[in-house]
């Protein structure tokens, strides 16, 4: 049985979200634990196995997943039948790739820096700014409830899982706020956490 390694009020909160919308709670099992924080709080676990003490982390037998984006692949490859990945073969298999990527390799970086206050040229030429990339949803989401159309997909909950720690990122984004807002209602109660 894959074990995934959490901590509450943390980046794992999205995937125990994504777990609980693939109705996999009973096919995982959710090993709580303790991290340090930004604050100074909190500790690193002696339980949990993530070379750096993170969360979240996957365990599956011998294999071992960490970063979100990829444990989001992991799951929604070895799970399709909950429907919110898109399988190799599938039409929108590039388009969820891509989002999943775009999460890690560009809205993280934009949204880690902007929240600190880092402006250089150099990081807006290589992962954009934060109005760039609002954009870009923005765009994408143009007369679609979803990233990927109609359908409420595991990209969904990852991509709009910061909106949701960090409303106030959206700024005048209406568009945004609403695809947000949805998505939550998808994801169930401890998707804020």
């Amino acid at each position: 049985m894959p074990t995934l390694f959490h901590a509450p009020n943390s980046r794992a909160t999205a995937i125990v979200s994504l777990v609980e919308a693939m109705g996999l709670m009973d096919r995982i099992d959710l090993v709580e634990v303790t991290v340090a924080r930004q604050d100074g709080g909190g500790r690193p676990d002696p339980r949990n196995p993530h070379p750096e003490g993170k969360v979240p982390y996957l365990t599956d037998g011998r294999d071992h997943v960490r970063e979100r984006g990829a444990i989001v692949l992991y799951l929604t490859d070895r799970f399709p039948e909950a429907g919110l990945g898109r399988p190799a073969g599938h039409p929108q298999r590039g388009a969820f790739l891509s989002w999943l990527f775009y999460y890690q390799g560009v809205m993280e970086p934009v949204l880690v820096l902007d929240a600190a206050g880092i402006e250089h040229p150099a990081l807006h030429a290589t992962f954009r700014g934060m109005n760039d990339m609002l954009a870009r949803l923005s765009e994408a989401l143009d007369g679609q409830p979803f990233l990927l159309g109609e359908e409420f997909s595991a990209v969904d909950l990852l991509v709009s899982s910061p909106f949701l720690w960090m409303p106030d990122t959206l700024r005048d984004h209406a568009t945004i706020r609403d695809w947000v807002d949805r998505c939550a209602a998808r994801m169930g109660p401890n998707s804020d956490q």
